[in-house]
């Protein structure tokens, strides 16, 4: 697996299920994940990320689109992209991602989308 051209790793590591339920986006098709950076990305922008899980030493890589954008300055919410899960390891962080969160995917909180 290639990296898209010009773009690094981005290393995203979520430390506890309160971060890992502000950054999942279950209403995506196959979910998606919030990466917070000031770094501006355009929607579609293909992207390269190291996702790490609460309490699990596996280093997920991900690749796939940016599919949301949170500029700076949208009120509590941090600037940042969204990656759509894709292909088997973004089903394989899906999985892992939902099996984590349980029944708190019920819960009507705020996340850093919506």
């Amino acid at each position: 697996m290639g990296l898209p051209r010009g773009a690094g790793i981005i290393n995203l590591p979520i430390k506890d299920k309160t971060a890992l339920y502000s950054s999942y986006m279950p209403f995506v098709k196959g979910g998606a994940v919030f990466v917070p950076t000031p770094r501006q990305y355009k929607l579609g922008e293909e992207v390269f990320v190291v996702l790490t899980l609460p309490d699990d030493p596996e280093r997920i890589p991900l690749t796939g689109k940016v599919i949301w954008v949170n500029h700076r300055n949208q009120g509590q919410r941090p600037a940042g992209f969204g990656l759509q899960l894709m292909g088997e390891q973004g089903d394989h962080a899906r999985r892992k991602i939902e099996a984590q969160l349980g029944g708190a995917l019920q819960a009507d909180r705020p996340t850093y989308t919506l």
